[in-house]
């Protein structure tokens, strides 16, 4: 429910319908939902024309065999649950979509492609002759073009579940997905150990499944916060400037969260809700 309100609401641009347009201008949505009792999960990854991601994630999970259903078949399932077929694009994302077709197609995801496309917009195919030329260390897309809403929940009993919703990558290259919908990269929950979720750059994150990674740094019983830096510390070898955060929350109640230090990017907001607390509370972490 938590992360159906934020499609609902189009939080931050990020999650839901009208934001993130891929190439073609269209919106597409990835999500997942994981049950840390029975460790099943569901997801949806590039779902077409349905505005409720992760309702139709928790459908796959109750009604199929399956754990990840993509694309146009997966809208398919999704109106097959009752869920309306509807249009994702708004006023607003075909003014992101147009401007950024008036900006040269800047920035993008292609690379060792002709026409240069750190110059010009495609279509793009291989070049006859390849020079793989190293890949520039510093991204080019901006902090606030790639976030999702990821959720760790700790029932009463000490169950834990988690999910994702988001929109993906603006201007992505049609067919992407990213870490949100993959289970271990965009969410783990695990009732024995605790849960955890990523945002930020779901290419580079997705390779290091940040999210199972810090689930059994906590099973080995790693603080939260230790266990999120970890997992942090780990990509950085790789990927220094990566943009990207991660939140932690064991079966005892315990949480913490840490992020990659990056020009415009040192906090990572987040928000907390416990029986501990009067109502839910923002909380901020130093990037590192």
């Amino acid at each position: 429910r938590g992360c159906g309100q934020c499609e609902i609401d189009q939080c931050d641009g990020s999650v839901g319908y009208g934001g993130s347009p891929d190439e073609s201008g269209e919106t597409t949505l990835d999500a997942m939902i994981m049950d840390g009792n029975t460790m099943d999960v569901g997801a949806v990854a590039d779902l077409r024309h349905i505005k409720n991601a992760i309702g139709v994630a928790r459908k796959v999970m109750e009604y199929t065999k399956h754990t990840l259903l993509v694309g146009e078949s997966a809208s398919l399932f999704a109106v097959r649950m009752g869920f309306p077929y509807e249009d994702l694009t708004t006023q607003k994302s075909l003014s992101v979509y147009s401007k950024w077709l008036n900006q040269s197609c800047q920035p993008n995801y292609w690379k060792n492609v002709v026409p240069d496309s750190s110059k010009s917009c495609g279509p793009y195919k291989r070049p006859e002759k390849v020079t793989c030329k190293e890949e520039q260390t510093i991204s080019q897309r901006s902090v606030h073009n790639h976030d999702t809403i990821g959720m760790i929940v700790i029932g009463e009993s000490g169950t834990v579940a988690s999910g994702t919703s988001t929109n993906g990558a603006a201007h992505k290259i049609p067919g992407r997905v990213g870490d949100s919908p993959i289970a271990g990269a965009g969410s783990y929950a695990d009732s024995t150990a605790g849960g955890a979720a990523a945002t930020g750059d779901g290419d580079i994150m997705m390779r290091f499944l940040p999210s199972y990674q810090a689930v059994e740094y906590m099973r080995m019983g790693t603080d939260p916060t230790v266990a999120c830096q970890k997992v942090i510390s780990r990509i950085q070898k790789y990927a220094p400037k990566f943009f990207g955060a991660v939140i932690c929350a064991n079966t005892t109640g315990s949480y913490g969260a840490a992020c990659n230090k990056i020009p415009g990017f040192t906090q990572f907001h987040f928000m907390v809700s416990s029986p501990s607390l009067n109502q839910p509370t923002e909380q901020v972490v130093e990037c590192i």
